[in-house]
């Protein structure tokens, strides 16, 4: 098939989205207000503005949207305050069902703020993260296995999104790890941060630092060959940046080229829009070397976007060649 013939299926196409979807909060800063507190003396940050968009799973729901597939979900857990507020109106203003969002005061919701200066238009300040460091309570957890399995099926593809960074506290668990490792779609495509190797029977897409430290964990060695036989038999997909996609598979192993581009803006997200993009071309088509060259070519496009950028169906098709 061509890149025009994939791009038109996806509008027939239907995705899941499982795991971490948090806020992304996108704050301006004027550095020149930063006067100090008048009760402490602690310089103030002072926002002038911000703008809220869907983060972590959710960029790769906004990615799912953008390249215009034809039904788009998220299923996780938030707080019950006001940042799973803005995130639900954040995901429906994309055309995004947030449905399937667990809400409970036992957690606070999955936020990174992030702050731009006004002056240089650079993301220079600390980033402040709202995180959770406890174990999903029970009873969440058990919720969220049962919507999974009563609703994965109706789903042409499910990507994971395990994206917590800290040992306990993300949706991702080893119950709901095993629940994925049960499902009978097609495609099951997963981007876990921290823990590639623990997955089973999808396709895990780790970049090429997290291939190697998942290597390490399970083997103590860079082998990645031996990691995707721990993990089943579906492929692995290592992203390498401008050096593209490395595809381990029974018959060894698949290099496909990237686009370069001169001068990246911001590198933030270009994994997510990889995996949206392969997920779904490989639904269309069941192919997974044309599934890498189409999510090259949309990270290749969000990649020259500042922030988590988006990367749609006419621009694709004008950098296809």
């Amino acid at each position: 098939m061509t890149t025009r013939e994939i791009l038109a299926q996806f509008h027939k196409l239907s995705a899941l989205v499982v795991g971490d979807i948090c806020l992304d909060r996108w704050c301006t800063y004027n550095p020149a207000l930063a006067e100090p507190s008048r009760e402490t003396g602690i310089p103030r940050i002072a926002i002038t503005s911000t703008q809220c968009t869907p983060g972590a799973g959710g960029t790769i729901a906004n990615n799912l949207a953008a390249l215009s597939c034809g039904r788009v979900a998220v299923l996780g857990a938030t707080g019950h305050d006001g940042d799973a507020w803005q995130l639900r109106t954040s995901l429906a203003a994309r055309g995004i069902s947030p449905d399937l969002l667990i809400t409970t005061p036992e957690l606070q919701t999955f936020t990174y703020t992030k702050f731009w200066n006004d002056t240089t238009g650079a993301e220079d300040l600390p980033r402040a993260d709202f995180i959770n460091t406890k174990a999903l309570p029970a009873h969440i957890e058990s919720q969220l296995i049962g919507s999974l399995i009563k609703h994965a099926a109706s789903f042409d593809a499910v990507l994971i999104s395990d994206q917590a960074e800290t040992e306990c506290g993300g949706v991702i668990t080893a119950a709901v790890r095993e629940a994925i490792s049960q499902l009978p779609n097609r495609v099951v495509w997963v981007d876990s941060r921290l823990r590639a190797e623990l997955f089973r029977n999808a396709i895990v897409k780790p970049n090429h630092s997290e291939a190697l430290a998942a290597s390490l964990r399970l083997t103590g060695r860079e082998d990645f060959h031996a990691l995707r036989q721990a993990i089943g038999r579906h492929p692995l997909v290592i992203t390498h940046g401008q050096k593209g996609a490395q595809i381990l598979h029974d018959g060894g192993e698949t290099w496909i080229a990237t686009r370069h581009v001169a001068n990246p803006i911001d590198i933030c997200g270009a994994g997510d829009s990889f995996s949206a993009a392969a997920a779904l071309t490989l639904s269309a088509t069941g192919d997974i070397e044309q599934a890498a060259r189409l999510g090259n070519l949309a990270a290749s496009i969000t990649i020259t976007k500042r922030g988590t950028g988006t990367a749609s169906p006419e621009e694709i098709l004008a950098v296809a060649g």
